[in-house]
């Protein structure tokens, strides 16, 4: 009868603590591109807040400036139709140019109302671009250290050939994952993190 050569049970343990090694090693990395996703995720709607903060700052101010420009407008024609109230001074050719003017400044008027309406429709809109990337950035932020924590977690299952750390790092990495989806497609929004 042949002799069946039994494997070392000191290879076979070495050769499944690799196995392990390798499988949360390669987790590991997959971590860190999400990582690297969400830190991109987070900076790109910081800067996209912050931009459509600025440009709704300065569509405010245009705004602003056409308003004050329509009341400038309604305030001389107001004057010159008080004037042209007044039969004594307002006869003739005099009289004519003041209704003209008067007109005009009442075009004016209604032109930069037009206009303010418009600029008011472009600001909210950069306002709310702006509130939504705010609400995203929160996701980014609890994402990034989750994963963090999943990394080292996991560099620590790695040494201490754990197990159950392992797996922990699995189950805080899923929620770095879903917060890092969730700050992309704010499927939901999770009211302690929008105060």
């Amino acid at each position: 009868m042949p002799e069946v050569e039994l494997p070392n049970p000191e290879e076979l343990e070495e050769r499944r603590d690799k196995s392990f090694s390798r499988r949360v090693a390669l987790t590991t990395a997959v971590y860190a591109v999400v990582l690297a996703i969400a830190s991109l995720g987070g900076a790109n709607a910081m800067k996209e807040m912050l931009l459509a903060q600025q440009q709704s700052s300065d569509q405010w101010a245009f705004y602003q400036a056409k308003v004050l420009r329509e009341h400038l407008y309604r305030a001389q024609k107001l004057v010159l139709e008080a004037e042209l109230a007044d039969a004594t001074a307002a006869r003739g050719p005099r009289q004519e140019k003041l209704q003209a003017l008067a007109a005009r400044f009442a075009e004016e008027e209604t032109r930069y109302n037009t206009e303010k309406k418009d600029i008011e429709k472009d600001a909210k809109k950069l306002e709310h671009e702006r509130d939504v990337n705010r609400d995203k950035d929160p996701y980014f932020d609890y994402a990034e250290v989750l994963l963090q924590i999943a990394i080292v977690c996991s560099s620590v299952s790695i040494l201490a050939a754990s197990r159950p750390m392992f797996i922990f790092s699995l189950a805080v990495a899923g929620i770095g994952v879903v917060s890092t989806l969730n700050g992309f497609l704010l499927f939901t929004r999770l009211g302690f993190l929008h105060h």
